[in-house]
């Protein structure tokens, strides 16, 4: 039975680069693409799950959000259905949350809909509503330092260091693999 793995987007899989609306800012973390091509070639079932206040804020549109996620989905080069779905939070902090994390909503409905074990599925990310959200769902998490000094004060205030943390999705996507191999 494959995993399943709740992956956030900036910070995680591209440069987080604040409010993204551009396609052409779009930049992927070292070894990002590689890493997913192991996972989906070890039939584990990708999601994204991206906070996008931007949108709730009236900064920018959804459809330029979708623009950057295909231009992300271009440069990993794996194709235009590597995810099995996506979840585009758009509100903004002062709205209801309904999908924004730490919402667990979009990995409950996914849990239910695919019947997927949460005990075989992760929430993969850089900041504490990535892990609260995986968390409030009942599946593992993992913390990726791409911007170590902010992740960890971030965890320390949140006391979600518990969060086993990586230095890169790479390295993280390695881990489990071997863990996966190893039993």
């Amino acid at each position: 039975m494959s995993q399943a793995i709740f992956l956030d987007r900036d910070g995680t899989l591209i440069e987080n680069r604040h409010y993204l609306s551009d396609p052409d800012g779009v930049c992927l973390l070292p070894g990002v693409a590689e890493a997913m091509g192991r996972l989906a070639d070890a039939e584990h079932r990708l999601f994204l799950f991206t906070n996008q206040s931007g949108v709730g804020r009236g900064w920018f549109t959804r459809a330029a959000v979708e623009a950057c996620n295909r231009r992300m989905l271009e440069l990993i080069g794996l194709g235009p259905d590597l995810f099995t779905d996506i979840c585009i939070a758009t509100e903004s902090p002062s709205d209801e949350p309904r999908y924004r994390k730490p919402s667990p909503r979009f990995i409950a409905e996914m849990i239910a809909r695919h019947e997927l074990v949460p005990d075989r599925c992760w929430m993969v990310g850089d900041s504490p509503s990535d892990w609260e959200a995986g968390r409030a769902a009942g599946i593992h998490v993992a913390a990726i330092a791409s911007h170590p000094p902010k992740t960890l004060a971030m965890a320390a205030a949140r006391d979600t260091a518990a969060a086993p943390a990586f230095p890169d999705f790479a390295t993280w996507a390695d881990w489990l693999l071997f863990c996966d191999r190893s039993g």
